[in-house]
């Protein structure tokens, strides 16, 4: 008898995590095609979005829904069919389930039952937005969406600021400018990469410094569309080693390499010691005496 390739092998009884396309339906695997066609079902975060999907590919695995607002119910039901050694796939809208979507609770509930979870990989938003943005991919972080609200939001964006590495935010079209306006404040003038629509028609690319991407989106009439920002990381503690022996040289510095205003470059330099800006100011004017 002719033994079978396990990447050939019918869906086990497990919970398939899979990545589906984030806007060209190209993009899908060919393994997770295959796996969505041969589990029991398939937990979906909107079952009208994935059967546009499975539809293109004529497959026709039943569907449950499974988001947010009934996760907890929706896990209970589907760990019993796993328990009865059926086959799950769990899809979110786009990308990667559990990456900023619904899916955690029921990968914790399998890990913790013995149930096997297997990921699927494939699309993601944010590894798509790093990679094509031109900033450093040897380190990141992923912070998803920021807080909606302004005390929330100014105060995780004051948690990540000393971070050395590329930072990568979803966020909502309606929310963008005022985000942008804390991170040119908080985060002050860094490089930056704004990806809207990926993978779609209408992709689109904007490259800048967080000020120049925020004048760019104010001047439009409105903003629409999914929204990946990836922003340059935080010096690293030898460039803040320096800023400490010499503020003032730090501050020309932050002007040559971001071409931030000088009021700019100090409000940077004074986030990356730690101290407020009027304290910097200080240092500044008592250096130059």
């Amino acid at each position: 008898m002719e033994q079978q390739e396990p990447w050939k092998t019918t869906a086990r009884a497990a919970l398939y995590v899979v990545a589906t396309p984030i806007g060209n339906l190209e993009d899908i695997t060919l393994r997770a095609l295959r796996i969505l066609g041969e589990v029991d079902c398939i937990a979906s975060e909107d079952t009208r979005r994935t059967a546009k999907l499975l539809n293109h590919y004529g497959i026709r695995t039943r569907q449950e829904s499974h988001h947010e607002h009934n996760e907890a119910r929706s896990t209970a039901r589907l760990l019993s069919l796993l328990r009865q050694g059926k086959s799950v796939a769990l899809v979110s809208d786009a990308g990667t389930p559990s990456i900023s979507d619904p899916g955690l609770m029921l990968i914790r509930a399998c890990r913790n039952e013995g149930i096997p979870v297997v990921p699927v990989p494939g699309p993601s938003a944010a590894l798509a937005a790093l990679v094509g943005s031109g900033l450093p991919t040897e380190s990141f972080c992923f912070a998803g969406y920021p807080p909606p609200r302004a005390a929330g939001r100014r105060k995780r964006l004051q948690e990540l600021a000393a971070l050395p590495c590329t930072l990568i935010f979803y966020e909502a079209p309606h929310r963008l400018s005022r985000t942008l306006r804390d991170m040119v404040e908080i985060l002050g003038p860094r490089r930056a990469c704004l990806a809207r629509e990926l993978t779609k028609i209408h992709e689109e690319w904007v490259f800048g410094n967080l000020r120049e991407i925020l004048d760019a989106f104010l001047a439009r009439p409105e903003v629409r569309g999914e929204i990946t920002l990836v922003v340059e990381g935080g010096p690293s503690p030898a460039g803040r080693a320096q800023d400490t022996a010499s503020i003032g040289e730090s501050v020309e510095q932050e002007m040559r390499t971001t071409g931030a205003t000088r009021k700019e470059a100090l409000k940077a330099v004074a986030r990356r010691l730690g101290i407020p800006r009027r304290e910097a100011y200080r240092r500044l004017l008592e250096e130059t005496r």
